[in-house]
């Protein structure tokens, strides 16, 4: 088990799961992979399973596992942005000398990290690395903490998302809160978000707080859940007779160096370990220490760059604590390597058409998805689905501003809520003009027509992995270990 802290963190390590450790511990990482071997022969039970099972006969496995590991355990939640930071805090400690253990695929529920760690534990061995880097979906985080404190927690946002699953806001914040309580180490919050930061005030007396932010110039592109107004209200309030109906424009996002303080004077003044100042095409600049720095990135999406200050923020974190030295720059080196993971701007080939898949599931997301792929020179498809992993309320669909499609128009809509997803667009007068529920028939249409044209396909997580296994069928698709 993690050890506290320090003394004053005692009821919270009281609240931590104790777990006796079976005579048939040893076996354990074996039992669970034939559990995987058999569900990938009859194709029953999911990447899951074999961590559910694992849970039901050696709850103490996760813990006894993480807690041998020298810098313990990164913790990665929020709403948006889980698996793209995780991808790289974990790309860039490995760069930087950690060994390192990852949920890569998203599988971001306790069994998901058990089912990974039964890929690389052996018997009694352990587990080979420094550090875990884990993406924790905000509900399963708090099980997780149960199990076992992390030294690290990164805290990215709060957002509308999974209403059924997570109520409204405040509740996911207060799932969250929880995280920072259990912190050994430090825990790492976005300054802008103020649900977020006001979590500092729960995080244990002796682990440290610190914070990723952006320049004041910066904060009107990346608005929080309060500043969002849905594009139907905004075109059905009354207007001027001389004045044109028009919905609210995207943000713009300014290209060039910021030096404006990064503080707002009526906010309490707190200092962010890094922030982000610029973002332009595949580069962007970060505040640290007192110094402006330039990086180039691989990552797609204005989103992705803000991602990419929280991570450098968790690393510089975990860094003061080891005896491994990196300088800033070669953190921007490492932040500049990371590639996109699978479904989050990932691009696939298909007959001489590059195909990007973007991830949405939230107002936010897909706005500034939207923002930062111009449909211009582009085909689009949206595919969205109400499965369980996806939420089954839509009604944040509303929220998204879908006028910058106007022009364009959406080639294809597919997925489960497909009718729903295209009377939205009729609300936004974004022509639809074909609409298709089977993801497959949709799929091959979509990426059949206009041969080299980029095309973009927006879609929901389970959509996600349907379009990925359907492309895989025509086109080389790198396995990311959620099976076909």
């Amino acid at each position: 088990m993690a050890s506290s802290a320090s003394g004053s963190d005692s009821k919270q390590s009281a609240e931590t799961a104790v777990f006796r450790t079976p005579w048939y511990a040893f076996a354990t990482p074996a039992i669970g992979r034939a559990v995987r071997t058999l569900s990938r022969l009859t194709h029953h039970g999911g990447s899951a399973l074999p961590g559910r099972v694992v849970e039901r006969i050696d709850p103490g496995f996760l813990s006894r596992t993480l807690s041998r590991l020298p810098y313990g355990v990164v913790l990665v939640s929020g709403t948006n942005g889980k698996t793209t930071t995780t991808r790289m805090v974990a790309s860039m400690l490995s760069e930087l000398g950690f060994k390192v253990f990852t949920n890569p695929t998203g599988s971001n529920f306790t069994r998901g990290v058990v089912s990974a760690l039964l890929t690389q534990v052996h018997g009694m061995n352990g587990l080979d690395a420094d550090i875990a880097v884990l993406e924790l979906d905000e509900a399963y985080a708090v099980h997780f903490v149960r199990q076992i404190r992390p030294r690290y927690a990164l805290l990215l946002n709060v957002m509308r998302d999974q209403l059924d699953r997570f109520g409204e806001i405040d509740n996911t914040a207060r799932l969250l809160g929880h995280v920072a309580a259990a912190t050994t180490g430090t825990v790492v919050l976005n300054r802008e978000d103020p649900r977020i930061s006001a979590l500092a005030a729960l995080a244990p007396k002796n682990t440290c707080v610190r914070y990723f932010g952006l320049s004041d110039d910066l904060k009107s592109a990346f608005p929080s859940d309060d500043d969002m107004a849905t594009t139907v209200a905004v075109e059905s309030e009354p207007q001027p007779a001389e004045q044109p109906k028009e919905p609210q424009p995207v943000p713009a996002i300014p290209s060039e160096p910021s030096h404006a303080p990064l503080v707002s004077a009526a906010h309490p003044p707190l200092q962010a370990d890094v922030a982000l100042t610029r973002v332009g095409d595949h580069e962007a600049d970060f505040l640290m220490d007192g110094r402006n720095l330039t990086t180039k990135v691989r990552l797609e999406g204005v989103y992705n760059l803000y991602n990419a200050a929280a991570a450098l923020a968790v690393v510089r974190a975990v860094l003061r604590d080891s005896s491994r030295q990196a300088s800033d720059d070669e953190l921007l080196a490492a932040v500049s390597h990371v590639t996109p993971a699978f479904g989050r701007g990932e691009i696939i080939d298909v007959n001489g058409s590059p195909v990007e898949l973007l991830l949405v599931k939230n107002p936010m997301g897909f706005r500034l998805s939207l923002a930062s792929f111009p449909p211009a020179g582009a085909d689009t498809m949206i595919v969205i689905n109400d499965e369980y992993a996806d939420g089954r309320d839509m009604s944040w669909l509303w929220d998204v501003d879908f006028t910058s499609l106007r022009e364009t128009g959406v080639a294809m809509v597919s997925g489960v809520r497909a009718w729903d997803m295209a009377l939205r667009l009729g609300y936004d007068q974004v022509a639809a003009p074909r609409v298709e529920p089977d993801i497959d028939a949709a799929l091959n249409a979509f990426v059949a027509a206009n041969p080299g044209t980029a095309k973009h396909i927006y879609c929901t997580y389970t959509a996600m992995l349907h379009v990925r296994a359907a492309l895989a069928k025509i086109a080389h698709v790198a396995d990311a270990g959620v099976g076909r």
